[in-house]
């Protein structure tokens, strides 16, 4: 079956035919029905893919880098709500979306073979494979929560100002020994923290903790982090448990995540502490975690819906900078505000 055959059935051009499935903006509802309806009789499914895209110069997708392996990419709750958020925006423009690992699996480099037209890195601390090999290509990329290539966009949230924010609201209940969760990538071992903040390659997680120091410090008190490796249970878990254990654990927790928002309630609890009367916590990125614990937690609010839409404009105009279109603008890093949520797990210091 063929373009051809179809056309002599229904009684139009090849050309049309072709048209009501790449280009159905170019027929009429009633004609486009009648032909896909005869293509449907005829058993034929529709031009190649990769023979369209071979003419075309563009395949219809972009692909989206994620940290760490892609299983453990889709277990972060705030990484999956991003990436949802995306796939829903990309989706009216016909674009889809295929996953790259950040490094090299089984000896494949997938983004260097993968057919994409762009590209948007997600949370890639430092050099990776994925994004070198997309930059080697020369393909339009858009960077979400880190520093963009220089030539690209980026969308990051106010993690400095919800850092802040979340330090300011315990403040304002009294607490004056206030400590900071976080996580660096570069440790090998939970412990509280002696080199600069500066040092830690997470863009994210330095940031948060950047703006929660600068506020304690901005009261006259002593900043404390505490880092663990990763924000995976399997890090976090024994890193809450050793910052609860000495005779010095704070009164106040400003956390990177949710995740490790909710693994320090329940670590208290497990400890006879209550919170928040022995202890507050605030987590942050309010996502489903924060509700999975009593009490549920006060977080920072970072909007995914608008994250995905700025990533997928983001992307749009750097395609259309790729094309030479005049109006797709300069390359430029967007900033979506955060919201303190206040719920049950912070309250007045203890006496």
């Amino acid at each position: 079956m063929t373009l051809q055959t179809v056309a002599d059935a229904v009684g139009v051009s090849r050309m049309t035919v072709s048209n009501a499935f790449s280009r159905p903006d170019q027929l009429s509802a009633a004609l486009r029905a009648r032909i896909l309806d005869a293509a449907a009789d005829l058993g034929y499914v529709g031009p190649d893919p990769t023979a369209r895209a071979l003419a075309r110069r563009s395949t219809g997708a972009v692909g989206v880098v994620l940290t760490d392996s892609l299983g453990e990419a889709f277990r972060d709750p705030a990484a999956s709500a991003f990436f949802g958020a995306l796939a829903e925006e990309l989706a009216p423009a016909g674009l889809t979306v295929s996953l790259i690992p950040a490094q090299s699996v089984g000896g494949h480099l997938h983004a260097r073979d993968l057919p994409v037209d762009a590209a948007v890195v997600y949370g890639c601390a430092g050099e990776t494979e994925a994004v070198d090999w997309l930059a080697r290509r020369r393909l339009p990329l858009v960077f979400v929560d880190q520093a963009p290539l220089p030539g690209s966009p980026g969308v990051v949230l106010d993690d400095a100002g919800g850092g802040r924010l979340a330090v300011e609201h315990l403040l304002a209940l009294g607490h004056r020994d206030i400590a900071v969760l976080t996580m660096d990538p570069t440790r090998t071992a939970p412990g509280w923290r002696t080199a600069p903040l500066s040092d830690n390659p997470n863009h994210v997680a330095r940031e948060r903790a950047r703006g929660a120091v600068a506020a304690v410090e901005a009261a006259g008190l002593t900043a404390r982090v505490y880092d663990v490796v990763d924000n995976h249970p399997q890090d976090v878990d024994p890193g809450v448990r050793d910052l609860l254990g000495g005779s010095d654990a704070p009164t106040g927790v400003v956390c990177f995540s949710d995740l490790m928002g909710a693994s320090l309630v329940r670590a208290a609890q497990a400890t006879g502490r209550t919170v928040p009367d022995d202890l507050s916590v605030v987590g942050f990125d309010d996502s489903f975690l924060a509700g999975s614990v009593t009490p549920a937690l006060t977080t920072m609010r970072q909007d995914f819906v608008a994250k995905g839409h700025a990533a997928a404009r983001a992307l749009a105009d750097a395609m259309a900078r790729a094309r030479g279109e005049d109006d797709a603008g300069r390359p430029r890093t967007v900033m979506i505000p955060v919201e303190l949520v206040v719920r049950g797990s912070t309250g007045p210091a203890p006496r």
